[in-house]
């Protein structure tokens, strides 16, 4: 009778963790929309790879297996821990993580652990495994700002000597090595989200403004001192100048987007994805999306990112933890900022800048601390709620 009746709480245990009283229960509607779009991916993946898995590896689910096995089910894992590890113990190794951070990507640059693609240094081998240290910074870097800013209060913030200078100085090494990389996609995820959480933790939006118009400033100098940077920004300008060489890839996304039509060519049904549009599971999977499935399945996607975005502006406004509230705040802005810049960069309204699509492009380093941080999303949520 006695083992029946623990059977019986055990089960009302995981109903309540699933289910949800008031004090347990994680907003799943947002969760539910993230990870609806994972599985997308998957499904998008599976498509967009055929071709190039086929014609490297002779294995047209090459992708997808490696993005289940490598990215969505360690992602998992990391989700699960963070749902139901505390998130304020994070706290405290705030320093650790920041060390981390930096060490992360000194790594990139230490020949025979660094693996250098092209004259990027954006990659580490470990145990035969890559890793990309830039997405994994995306994640540490926040959570050693948000428990920085919330033991701050707002007028030593709005301090310059007190606040503002050594947030600008931490922010400063984080982007010089992701820029020494080369790796201005993710830099400019990172100090956008980075600005976000200082403004969100009381900063002064006057010392924002001067740094927003330095930041402008120097991302204009690296432009006009890095040949690959100009012409990117030449091409955004004026893709038809030279559709052949570097303007290739936008106008083949552009034509990819183009022919889908309001209703895409089908499922599988993709031109682009033979060999015509580069990294068509990764960075331009948006396009192949749009070929595919055509306009209005292509807005419906951009309008759960949109969700995404609300509900957890809605969470941060009803979390009352310092360290939790800015946390929300960081991973929705990285996670929507990101997304608006990969689809803007297909769409021919912002420069090509290679980062991916969160949730959808190929990518095993990227998913997994995606997924880590929803995992804190759901942790948050179960707590304010």
């Amino acid at each position: 009778m006695r083992r029946f009746r623990q059977k019986i709480s055990i089960i009302d245990r995981i109903k309540q963790i699933f289910r949800g009283g008031k004090k347990s229960s994680a907003d799943w509607y947002l969760i539910g929309a993230i990870w609806l779009l994972v599985i997308f991916g998957l499904i998008m993946i599976a498509s967009a790879g055929a071709a190039i898995g086929w014609q490297k590896y002779h294995d047209v689910y090459y992708h997808f297996k490696h993005q289940l096995f490598l990215g969505v089910l360690p992602g998992l894992a990391f989700f699960l821990f963070f749902y139901f590890f505390n998130y304020k113990k994070l706290e405290r190794w705030a320093a650790p993580m920041l060390f981390a951070s930096i060490a992360l990507l000194v790594l990139v640059f230490i020949p025979g652990i660094g693996a250098p693609w092209g004259t990027s240094h954006s990659w580490l081998y470990i145990f035969g495994y890559s890793l990309q240290p830039s997405e994994i910074v995306k994640l540490t870097f926040l959570l050693y700002l948000a428990a920085w800013l919330a033991q701050k209060h707002e007028h030593h913030l709005k301090d310059i000597n007190y606040g503002f200078l050594p947030f600008i100085i931490v922010l400063a090494v984080i982007a010089a090595l992701l820029i020494m990389e080369p790796d201005t996609g993710t830099m400019i995820i990172i100090v956008v989200m980075s600005l976000a959480v200082y403004f969100a933790a009381g900063g002064s939006l006057v010392h924002l403004t001067w740094l927003g118009l330095a930041g402008l400033g120097g991302l204009w100098a690296l432009i006009k001192i890095s040949p690959y940077r100009a012409q990117r920004l030449t091409t955004f300008l004026h893709p038809e100048l030279d559709p052949k060489g570097i303007g290739y890839h936008i106008n083949q996304a552009l034509l990819a987007v183009g022919s889908g039509g309001w209703f895409g060519l089908g499922y599988g049904h993709s031109r682009q994805k033979f060999a015509y549009l580069p990294e068509a599971t990764g960075d331009s999977i948006f396009a192949i999306i749009a070929e595919e499935l055509g306009f209005f399945l292509t807005i419906a996607l951009i309008a759960v990112y949109a969700f995404i975005a609300i509900r957890g502006l809605k969470l941060a406004a009803v979390c009352h933890d310092p360290f939790g509230r800015l946390l929300v705040v960081g991973i929705i802005t990285w996670l929507t900022v990101q997304a608006l810049v990969n689809i803007g960069a297909i769409l021919g309204v912002m420069p090509m800048t290679g980062i991916p699509l969160p949730f959808i492009s190929y990518g095993g380093t990227a998913m997994m601390v995606s997924l880590a941080a929803v995992g804190i999303l759901a942790n948050i949520s179960k707590q304010a709620n």
